[in-house]
Protein backbone atom coordinates (compact mmCIF):
# COMPACT_ATOMS: atom_id res chain seq x y z
CA UNK A 1 0.00 0.00 0.00
CA UNK A 2 1.49 3.18 -0.93
CA UNK A 3 0.43 6.14 1.12
CA UNK A 4 -0.54 9.31 -1.30
CA UNK A 5 -1.29 12.76 -0.15
CA UNK A 6 -4.25 14.14 -1.86
CA UNK A 7 -4.04 18.09 -2.30
CA UNK A 8 -7.86 18.61 -2.11
CA UNK A 9 -9.26 22.56 -3.00
CA UNK A 10 -13.07 21.21 -2.19
CA UNK A 11 -13.85 20.63 -5.89
CA UNK A 12 -15.21 17.83 -8.13
CA UNK A 13 -11.98 17.16 -9.77
CA UNK A 14 -9.71 17.17 -6.58
CA UNK A 15 -12.05 15.06 -4.92
CA UNK A 16 -12.45 12.20 -7.69
CA UNK A 17 -9.18 12.20 -7.52
CA UNK A 18 -9.10 10.97 -3.88
CA UNK A 19 -11.97 8.49 -4.32
CA UNK A 20 -9.59 6.72 -7.04
CA UNK A 21 -6.99 6.77 -5.34
CA UNK A 22 -8.47 5.47 -2.55
CA UNK A 23 -10.47 2.79 -4.44
CA UNK A 24 -6.95 1.42 -6.00
CA UNK A 25 -5.87 1.20 -2.09
CA UNK A 26 -3.90 3.60 -1.65
CA UNK A 27 -3.41 5.27 2.02
CA UNK A 28 -4.72 8.42 1.12
CA UNK A 29 -4.57 11.53 3.23
CA UNK A 30 -6.12 14.96 2.39
CA UNK A 31 -4.22 18.36 2.69
CA UNK A 32 -6.63 21.38 2.11
CA UNK A 33 -4.03 24.99 1.89
CA UNK A 34 -4.79 28.01 2.83
CA UNK A 35 -3.81 31.08 1.41
CA UNK A 36 -4.11 33.15 4.88
CA UNK A 37 -7.18 35.06 3.10
CA UNK A 38 -10.81 35.19 4.11
CA UNK A 39 -13.32 35.52 1.65
CA UNK A 40 -16.22 34.39 3.83
CA UNK A 41 -18.46 32.31 2.95
CA UNK A 42 -20.24 32.20 -0.66
CA UNK A 43 -23.36 32.03 -2.05
CA UNK A 44 -24.19 29.11 -3.98
CA UNK A 45 -24.00 30.81 -7.08
CA UNK A 46 -20.96 32.83 -7.24
CA UNK A 47 -17.60 31.11 -9.23
CA UNK A 48 -15.65 30.43 -6.42
CA UNK A 49 -11.59 30.46 -6.09
CA UNK A 50 -10.14 27.19 -4.78
CA UNK A 51 -9.13 28.38 -1.09
CA UNK A 52 -11.78 29.71 0.39
CA UNK A 53 -13.67 28.75 3.95
CA UNK A 54 -16.73 26.88 1.71
CA UNK A 55 -14.22 25.46 -0.47
CA UNK A 56 -12.23 23.98 2.84
CA UNK A 57 -15.52 23.04 4.35
CA UNK A 58 -16.42 21.04 1.40
CA UNK A 59 -13.08 19.23 0.75
CA UNK A 60 -13.68 18.46 4.63
CA UNK A 61 -17.28 16.94 4.42
CA UNK A 62 -15.58 14.80 0.83
CA UNK A 63 -12.86 13.17 3.18
CA UNK A 64 -15.00 12.29 5.91
CA UNK A 65 -17.49 10.81 3.00
CA UNK A 66 -14.12 8.69 1.85
CA UNK A 67 -13.39 7.87 5.59
CA UNK A 68 -9.65 9.16 4.88
CA UNK A 69 -7.67 11.52 7.57
CA UNK A 70 -7.97 15.17 6.38
CA UNK A 71 -5.81 18.55 7.36
CA UNK A 72 -5.33 22.24 6.83
CA UNK A 73 -2.44 24.07 6.37
CA UNK A 74 -1.47 27.09 6.95
CA UNK A 75 0.39 28.23 3.62
CA UNK A 76 0.25 32.35 4.60
CA UNK A 77 3.74 32.78 4.04
CA UNK A 78 4.34 30.52 0.77
CA UNK A 79 1.15 31.96 -1.23
CA UNK A 80 2.02 35.90 0.41
CA UNK A 81 5.38 35.21 -1.72
CA UNK A 82 3.12 34.26 -4.97
CA UNK A 83 0.89 37.40 -4.06
CA UNK A 84 3.53 39.80 -4.51
CA UNK A 85 5.38 38.36 -7.28
CA UNK A 86 2.20 38.68 -9.01
CA UNK A 87 1.93 42.33 -7.97
CA UNK A 88 5.38 42.67 -8.94
CA UNK A 89 4.75 41.54 -12.33
CA UNK A 90 1.60 44.15 -13.41
CA UNK A 91 4.51 47.03 -12.18
CA UNK A 92 6.76 45.40 -14.64
CA UNK A 93 4.84 45.93 -17.44
CA UNK A 94 4.40 41.81 -17.70
CA UNK A 95 0.80 39.70 -17.55
CA UNK A 96 1.89 37.30 -14.79
CA UNK A 97 0.37 33.48 -14.24
CA UNK A 98 0.17 32.64 -10.75
CA UNK A 99 -1.19 29.23 -11.11
CA UNK A 100 1.83 27.96 -12.64
CA UNK A 101 3.72 29.37 -9.81
CA UNK A 102 1.24 28.00 -7.19
CA UNK A 103 1.72 24.60 -8.94
CA UNK A 104 5.62 25.13 -9.04
CA UNK A 105 6.42 25.84 -5.63
CA UNK A 106 3.60 24.85 -3.34
CA UNK A 107 1.91 21.61 -4.32
CA UNK A 108 4.66 20.03 -6.15
CA UNK A 109 7.36 22.14 -4.37
CA UNK A 110 7.02 22.67 -0.59
CA UNK A 111 3.90 20.15 -0.33
CA UNK A 112 6.02 17.15 -1.63
CA UNK A 113 8.62 17.82 1.20
CA UNK A 114 5.73 18.27 3.55
CA UNK A 115 4.54 15.44 2.28
CA UNK A 116 8.01 13.13 3.05
CA UNK A 117 7.52 13.87 6.46
CA UNK A 118 3.93 12.03 6.96
CA UNK A 119 5.91 8.92 5.39
CA UNK A 120 4.55 9.81 1.79
CA UNK A 121 6.51 9.82 -1.43
CA UNK A 122 3.65 11.19 -3.62
CA UNK A 123 1.45 13.76 -3.78
CA UNK A 124 -1.26 13.34 -6.30
CA UNK A 125 -4.02 16.38 -7.86
CA UNK A 126 -7.06 16.86 -10.02
CA UNK A 127 -5.56 18.17 -12.70
CA UNK A 128 -6.71 16.87 -15.91
CA UNK A 129 -3.07 15.73 -17.34
CA UNK A 130 -0.91 12.37 -17.54
CA UNK A 131 2.57 10.91 -16.55
CA UNK A 132 3.76 8.40 -18.77
CA UNK A 133 7.47 7.14 -19.47
CA UNK A 134 8.54 7.56 -22.90
CA UNK A 135 11.12 5.15 -25.01
CA UNK A 136 14.08 7.34 -23.50
CA UNK A 137 12.66 5.53 -19.98
CA UNK A 138 12.07 9.54 -18.82
CA UNK A 139 8.80 9.54 -16.72
CA UNK A 140 7.45 12.89 -18.83
CA UNK A 141 4.19 15.08 -18.58
CA UNK A 142 1.53 13.93 -21.37
CA UNK A 143 -1.69 16.10 -22.27
CA UNK A 144 -4.92 14.76 -20.60
CA UNK A 145 -7.25 12.60 -22.91
CA UNK A 146 -10.20 15.14 -22.50
CA UNK A 147 -8.10 17.88 -24.19
CA UNK A 148 -10.88 20.63 -23.47
CA UNK A 149 -9.59 20.15 -20.09
CA UNK A 150 -6.11 19.13 -20.20
CA UNK A 151 -3.91 21.19 -17.75
CA UNK A 152 -0.41 20.15 -18.68
CA UNK A 153 0.39 23.49 -19.63
CA UNK A 154 0.18 24.91 -15.82
CA UNK A 155 2.16 21.61 -14.93
CA UNK A 156 4.87 22.39 -17.21
CA UNK A 157 7.16 24.62 -14.78
CA UNK A 158 7.42 21.99 -12.66
CA UNK A 159 11.18 20.96 -11.59
CA UNK A 160 11.80 17.08 -13.47
CA UNK A 161 12.35 15.59 -10.16
CA UNK A 162 8.54 16.49 -8.46
CA UNK A 163 7.61 14.78 -11.53
CA UNK A 164 8.57 11.43 -10.11
CA UNK A 165 6.65 12.33 -7.18
CA UNK A 166 3.09 13.09 -8.79
CA UNK A 167 0.03 11.76 -9.69
CA UNK A 168 -2.51 12.63 -11.73
CA UNK A 169 -5.16 10.20 -11.40
CA UNK A 170 -8.13 12.20 -13.64
CA UNK A 171 -5.62 12.37 -16.74
CA UNK A 172 -7.54 9.45 -18.33
CA UNK A 173 -11.73 10.65 -18.29
CA UNK A 174 -13.32 13.56 -19.45
CA UNK A 175 -15.11 16.02 -17.28
CA UNK A 176 -18.47 14.40 -17.69
CA UNK A 177 -17.40 11.06 -16.29
CA UNK A 178 -15.29 12.42 -13.53
CA UNK A 179 -18.66 14.40 -12.20
CA UNK A 180 -20.64 11.01 -12.81
CA UNK A 181 -18.16 9.03 -10.92
CA UNK A 182 -18.40 12.06 -8.15
CA UNK A 183 -22.36 11.11 -8.23
CA UNK A 184 -22.48 7.55 -8.30
CA UNK A 185 -19.95 7.60 -4.76
CA UNK A 186 -22.30 10.28 -3.37
CA UNK A 187 -19.88 12.92 -3.12
CA UNK A 188 -21.34 16.01 -1.95
CA UNK A 189 -18.98 18.29 -4.41
CA UNK A 190 -20.51 16.23 -7.77
CA UNK A 191 -22.31 19.42 -9.17
CA UNK A 192 -20.67 21.75 -7.74
CA UNK A 193 -19.50 24.41 -10.08
CA UNK A 194 -16.20 24.82 -11.75
CA UNK A 195 -13.45 27.20 -10.09
CA UNK A 196 -12.92 30.03 -12.60
CA UNK A 197 -11.02 32.81 -10.23
CA UNK A 198 -7.30 33.57 -9.04
CA UNK A 199 -7.83 31.89 -5.28
CA UNK A 200 -6.81 35.36 -3.82
CA UNK A 201 -8.66 37.23 -6.42
CA UNK A 202 -11.80 37.19 -5.26
CA UNK A 203 -14.37 38.97 -7.99
CA UNK A 204 -11.68 38.42 -10.52
CA UNK A 205 -10.71 42.14 -10.62
CA UNK A 206 -7.16 42.04 -9.70
CA UNK A 207 -6.89 45.93 -9.74
CA UNK A 208 -8.47 45.79 -6.61
CA UNK A 209 -6.06 43.49 -5.11
CA UNK A 210 -3.24 46.07 -6.41
CA UNK A 211 -5.25 48.58 -5.11
CA UNK A 212 -4.79 46.93 -1.51
CA UNK A 213 -0.98 46.42 -2.13
CA UNK A 214 0.04 49.72 -2.47
CA UNK A 215 -0.12 49.73 -6.58
CA UNK A 216 -3.04 53.00 -7.22
CA UNK A 217 -2.00 53.03 -10.90
CA UNK A 218 0.82 54.88 -12.70
CA UNK A 219 -0.97 57.48 -15.28
CA UNK A 220 0.23 58.29 -18.56
CA UNK A 221 -0.08 58.47 -21.91
CA UNK A 222 -1.96 56.33 -24.96
CA UNK A 223 0.08 55.82 -28.12
CA UNK A 224 -0.53 55.14 -31.28
CA UNK A 225 2.38 52.96 -33.29
CA UNK A 226 3.35 56.35 -34.84
CA UNK A 227 4.32 57.60 -31.31
CA UNK A 228 1.21 60.15 -31.26
CA UNK A 229 -0.41 60.90 -27.88
CA UNK A 230 -4.30 59.89 -28.30
CA UNK A 231 -5.09 59.33 -24.82
CA UNK A 232 -4.91 59.29 -21.19
CA UNK A 233 -4.82 56.09 -18.87
CA UNK A 234 -4.94 55.90 -15.03
CA UNK A 235 -2.22 53.19 -14.55
CA UNK A 236 -0.08 51.40 -17.04
CA UNK A 237 -0.34 48.27 -14.64
CA UNK A 238 -4.06 47.68 -15.31
CA UNK A 239 -3.47 46.40 -18.93
CA UNK A 240 -2.05 43.36 -20.56
CA UNK A 241 -0.81 42.54 -23.76
CA UNK A 242 -4.30 41.85 -26.28
CA UNK A 243 -6.40 43.99 -23.83
CA UNK A 244 -9.38 45.37 -25.68
CA UNK A 245 -12.09 46.41 -23.20
CA UNK A 246 -11.20 49.45 -20.65
CA UNK A 247 -8.96 51.42 -23.25
CA UNK A 248 -11.72 54.50 -23.16
CA UNK A 249 -10.53 55.62 -26.90
CA UNK A 250 -13.34 55.71 -29.70
CA UNK A 251 -11.60 55.15 -32.60
CA UNK A 252 -12.45 53.81 -36.51
CA UNK A 253 -11.97 50.05 -35.77
CA UNK A 254 -11.23 48.17 -32.32
CA UNK A 255 -7.80 48.99 -30.72
CA UNK A 256 -5.85 46.84 -28.69
CA UNK A 257 -2.85 46.79 -26.35
CA UNK A 258 -0.05 46.49 -28.11
CA UNK A 259 2.85 47.27 -25.67
CA UNK A 260 3.27 48.52 -22.17
CA UNK A 261 6.47 50.94 -20.58
CA UNK A 262 6.94 50.82 -17.16
CA UNK A 263 9.22 53.27 -17.58
CA UNK A 264 7.67 55.81 -19.29
CA UNK A 265 4.15 54.58 -18.38
CA UNK A 266 2.73 54.64 -21.73
CA UNK A 267 0.69 52.42 -23.52
CA UNK A 268 0.83 51.06 -26.95
CA UNK A 269 -2.73 50.42 -28.65
CA UNK A 270 -2.79 49.09 -32.46
CA UNK A 271 -5.57 47.51 -34.50
CA UNK A 272 -5.76 43.48 -34.15
CA UNK A 273 -3.84 42.84 -37.37
CA UNK A 274 -1.12 45.08 -35.52
CA UNK A 275 -0.66 42.33 -32.81
CA UNK A 276 1.22 39.69 -34.88
CA UNK A 277 4.41 38.40 -33.31
CA UNK A 278 7.27 36.95 -35.04
CA UNK A 279 9.15 35.22 -32.52
CA UNK A 280 9.72 35.42 -29.02
CA UNK A 281 12.76 35.02 -26.01
CA UNK A 282 12.06 33.00 -23.56
CA UNK A 283 14.10 32.38 -20.04
CA UNK A 284 14.73 30.03 -17.45
CA UNK A 285 14.02 27.28 -19.48
CA UNK A 286 13.25 23.51 -17.39
CA UNK A 287 13.41 20.74 -19.83
CA UNK A 288 12.38 16.98 -19.27
CA UNK A 289 14.46 15.29 -22.32
CA UNK A 290 16.90 12.59 -21.51
CA UNK A 291 18.40 14.56 -24.75
CA UNK A 292 17.57 17.98 -24.41
CA UNK A 293 18.63 20.48 -26.85
CA UNK A 294 21.81 21.79 -26.83
CA UNK A 295 22.84 25.30 -26.83
CA UNK A 296 22.07 26.80 -30.53
CA UNK A 297 20.59 23.71 -31.12
CA UNK A 298 17.59 23.82 -33.16
CA UNK A 299 14.50 21.88 -32.73
CA UNK A 300 10.56 22.19 -33.72
CA UNK A 301 7.77 22.21 -31.28
CA UNK A 302 4.24 22.64 -30.82
CA UNK A 303 4.16 25.99 -28.99
CA UNK A 304 1.46 27.00 -26.24
CA UNK A 305 1.95 30.21 -25.33
CA UNK A 306 -1.70 30.82 -22.67
CA UNK A 307 -3.66 28.26 -20.59
CA UNK A 308 -6.54 28.27 -22.99
CA UNK A 309 -4.88 28.74 -26.37
CA UNK A 310 -4.14 26.11 -29.28
CA UNK A 311 -0.38 25.00 -29.95
CA UNK A 312 1.38 26.33 -33.11
CA UNK A 313 4.65 24.64 -34.99
CA UNK A 314 7.68 26.75 -34.15
CA UNK A 315 10.90 26.45 -34.30
CA UNK A 316 12.64 26.46 -31.17
CA UNK A 317 16.91 27.22 -30.60
CA UNK A 318 17.87 26.81 -27.18
CA UNK A 319 20.34 28.49 -25.44
CA UNK A 320 21.92 29.07 -22.02
CA UNK A 321 19.01 30.06 -20.14
CA UNK A 322 16.01 29.36 -21.80
CA UNK A 323 15.09 29.81 -26.33
CA UNK A 324 14.45 31.89 -29.21
CA UNK A 325 11.28 30.62 -30.96
CA UNK A 326 10.33 31.63 -34.11
CA UNK A 327 6.59 31.29 -35.62
CA UNK A 328 6.03 29.67 -39.06
CA UNK A 329 2.64 31.49 -38.92
CA UNK A 330 2.76 35.00 -37.11
CA UNK A 331 1.05 34.79 -33.55
CA UNK A 332 -1.26 37.20 -31.72
CA UNK A 333 -0.63 39.04 -28.90
CA UNK A 334 2.35 37.20 -26.94
CA UNK A 335 2.63 38.32 -23.57
CA UNK A 336 5.59 38.73 -21.57
CA UNK A 337 5.68 37.22 -18.29
CA UNK A 338 3.35 34.19 -19.71
CA UNK A 339 4.32 30.96 -20.16
CA UNK A 340 5.88 29.11 -23.76
CA UNK A 341 5.62 25.42 -23.48
CA UNK A 342 7.24 23.16 -25.95
CA UNK A 343 5.17 20.04 -26.96
CA UNK A 344 6.89 17.20 -28.41
CA UNK A 345 3.18 15.79 -30.15
CA UNK A 346 1.22 15.06 -26.53
CA UNK A 347 4.29 14.79 -24.48
CA UNK A 348 5.93 18.18 -22.89
CA UNK A 349 9.11 18.58 -24.06
CA UNK A 350 9.95 21.54 -21.96
CA UNK A 351 9.26 25.03 -20.83
CA UNK A 352 10.06 29.29 -20.25
CA UNK A 353 8.49 31.98 -19.13
CA UNK A 354 8.25 34.62 -22.22
CA UNK A 355 10.87 37.98 -21.62
CA UNK A 356 10.33 39.79 -24.78
CA UNK A 357 8.37 39.18 -28.07
CA UNK A 358 8.62 40.89 -31.55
Amino acid sequence: MTRVIVAMSGGVDSSVAALRLKQEGHDVIGLFLRNGISHGFQSPSHKQGCCSLDDSRDACAVANSLGVPFYVLDYAAEFGAIIEGFVDAYRAGRTPNPCVVCNRDLKFGSLIQFAKSLGANTVATGHYARMETDGNGVRRLRRAVDRAKDQSYVLAAMEPAALESSLFPLGEFTKPQVREMAREAGLPVFNKRESQEICFVPGNDYRELLKERGVAGTAGNIINESGETIGRHGGYEHFTIGQRKGIGIAHTEALYVKSIRPDTAEVTVAAKSQLNTSRLECGRATWFLKNRPEPGERRDYLLQVRAHHAPVPASVVANENGARVEFYNHEPAIAPGQLAVFYDDEFVAGSGWIDSAE
